[in-house]
């Protein structure tokens, strides 16, 4: 089969003439209880590296059935786990498309993916970029306040997403960063929800253009209605952390992104985990709630796209050989088909991160769900497939995969977005930027190789001129493995942690560069460091070369930094910029 080949097996839903109501129509009425069940969920499928798709039986760090899922579940949305190089993710688009097109009605597969475009790696919410042009986090786009770069990185992520075959982009997180010890914040823009709803329309222009179509990647926002203000910023994927609370009753302040983003058009919206505590909604999950999902979603905001909730609801998953429990905060005591039943009552047109169509059918055929019901998120669905030309062409060419993955135009505007958005927060006595030619560098955290470029590299401190430390921010390690992915609790160093980065700075005038996976509180750092440079993801190189003055750093930061961590359990958790007497504010930067 040619690699581009269009698929028309003669139906007339494959008419490309015909307009697309007209083809969900009919291929919706050909459609059997189990093949509309299928449709309702939206499961993860790795990749071997050399391309194949993992199959039953196969080893992998994943398990997974691909044939199976497609035809015997008849399911048709994935969620791409992993990543290999472009060809050969081209390849695995294909091979499965060709699994979908075995089946009785061909229908095609929509794949998503988390994001993959910059330096973050945490299998539960992103993957960093490999062969896809490296940027920094949405953090860091919002430090530039340019909805230009937003849109020029979109644009550029959207076409990398199209060389491959992924087609919804299950991004942007437009959830506002107003709760400092939240681990999500990294894929926000930031705290403040004027800056994010401007930025939000760029990234949903630039991904799926102005209307949707055959050269789109269709935006899956989340998490609806803002999941930022997270009880002693804990994080919902666990039972710990599933109260969603509002004591400065900011609950308007944090849909203000969605309104923007349906402004803009997005395809689809992704409803949080998060468990709603004394408001006037009902407790229970939001992916669960008629009141948030239809009563404000659908009636109130009037959006009439895609619903799918975060991945997880029903069952429970083994990950890394631990049981976690379902994401049912609230409805915890339900059985399974009863949650599945209450989400979709409550508006939701498909599950996420499951593969139990069998519970969808049993639901029909005991007259719990009507099946006109499934035919409102049928229909949708269907419709977004043709929308996105799948039916005409779901093919992808390897070879143009090759050229345009990690293309040399795309790679350099990463990099100038990288230095663009590094943050200058202290710069004592004018050490930036460096004059110095060929200064002594010490180095910690930093490639020695990268740094050579830039200097002697000496291995003691006492010998150097300038000293180079790179640090993140600080967490609280947790024993489960899962979880320790989400960097949650404390913001501060421990005295254990502090006391050699204090010596360290005490010996030698230091450059230290913080990477702000959340607002760290380090008011000893700021108050010794020659120059403090904050980062949301950006490689070494980007991060010198704004030291000796080859880039401009242009960042604000997007979120307040706390000067103790007082302060922060101090704060309310809806309410940005609530952190008393912080130690640097909302918007601050240094021009260097």
């Amino acid at each position: 089969m040619p690699a581009l080949a269009a698929r028309d097996d003669g139906h007339p839903y494959q008419d490309s003439s015909l307009a697309v109501d007209e083809r969900v129509a009919d291929l919706l009425a050909r459609m059997t209880l189990e093949e509309k069940a299928g449709l309702l969920f939206h499961t993860m499928l790795p990749l071997h590296p050399d391309g194949r798709p993992v199959e039953a039986g196969d080893e992998a760090f994943v398990p997974a059935d691909t044939t199976g899922a497609i035809h015997s579940k008849l399911m048709s949305h994935f969620n791409l786990f992993g990543t290999a190089g472009p060809r050969q993710m081209a390849q695995w688009h294909n091979t499965v498309q060709e699994l979908a097109a075995g089946t009785r009605l061909g229908i095609p597969v929509t794949v998503s993916t988390d994001p993959r475009h910059s330096f973050t790696t945490n299998i539960g919410a992103s993957m960093n970029a490999g062969a896809f042009s490296a940027w920094p986090e949405p953090t860091g786009l919002a430090a530039v306040r340019d909805p230009e770069l937003v849109h020029r990185f979109a644009d550029i992520a959207r076409r990398e997403y199209l060389a491959v075959g992924l087609r919804v982009a299950l991004h942007p997180q437009i959830d506002l960063a107003t709760e400092p010890r939240w681990s999500r914040q990294s894929a926000t823009f930031g705290a403040d929800a004027v800056l994010t709803s401007e930025l939000v329309q760029a990234y949903i222009l630039g991904f799926q253009g102005e209307t949707l179509g055959a050269g789109s990647v269709a935006t899956m926002v989340k998490h609806f209605p803002g999941g930022g203000p997270q009880k002693d910023g804990e994080d919902p994927h666990f039972p710990h952390g599933k109260e969603q609370i509002y004591p400065g009753g900011m609950r308007e302040y944090h849909l203000a992104p969605f309104k923007a983003a349906i402004a803009a058009g997005a395809s689809q919206i992704m409803p949080y985990y998060g468990q709603p505590i004394g408001t006037d909604w009902e407790e229970v999950g939001f992916g669960f709630n008629h009141g948030v999902v239809t009563g404000l979603l659908r009636e109130r905001l009037g959006f009439d796209g895609i619903v799918c909730t975060d991945w997880g609801l029903l069952t429970d998953h083994e990950i890394f050989g631990e049981v976690h429990e379902a994401r049912a905060w609230g409805v915890e005591h339900l059985t399974v088909a009863e949650r599945a039943a209450k989400a979709i009552d409550a508006g939701a047109d498909q599950f996420g991160g499951e593969a139990c169509p069998e519970i969808v059918v049993e639901l029909v055929r005991s007259g719990r769900i009507g099946e006109e019901r499934l035919d409102v998120s049928v229909r949708r669905l269907l419709r977004e497939k043709f929308v996105l030309g799948l039916f005409d062409n779901p093919y992808v060419d390897p070879h143009l995969a090759e050229e345009i993955v990690g293309a040399g135009e795309f790679r350099s505007a990463g990099k100038a977005a990288q230095r663009r958005s590094l943050t200058v927060l202290v710069n004592r006595d004018r050490t930036l930027p460096v004059t110095s030619p060929r200064p002594k560098l010490y180095v910690e955290g930093v490639d020695a190789r990268t740094a050579s470029r830039y200097g002697d590299v000496v291995g003691d401190a006492a010998e150097a001129d300038l000293a180079v430390l790179r640090l993140h921010t600080p967490y609280e390690p947790r024993d489960n493995r899962f979880e320790a992915l989400f960097h949650s609790g404390r913001l501060d160093f421990t005295e254990e942690e502090l006391t050699p980065i204090l010596r360290l700075l005490d010996t030698v005038p230091t450059l230290v560069f913080l990477n702000l996976e959340r607002p760290a509180v380090v008011p000893e750092i700021a108050e010794r460091a020659a120059a403090l440079i904050a980062d949301y993801g950006a490689s070494d190189a980007a991060l010198l070369d704004v030291v000796f003055g080859r880039a401009r750093a242009e960042g604000r930061l997007p979120f307040e930094m706390p000067r103790s961590m007082a302060a922060v359990e101090s704060s309310r958790p809806d309410v940005p910029h609530d952190t008393a007497d912080p130690l640097f504010p909302y918007g601050a930067g240094l021009d260097v």
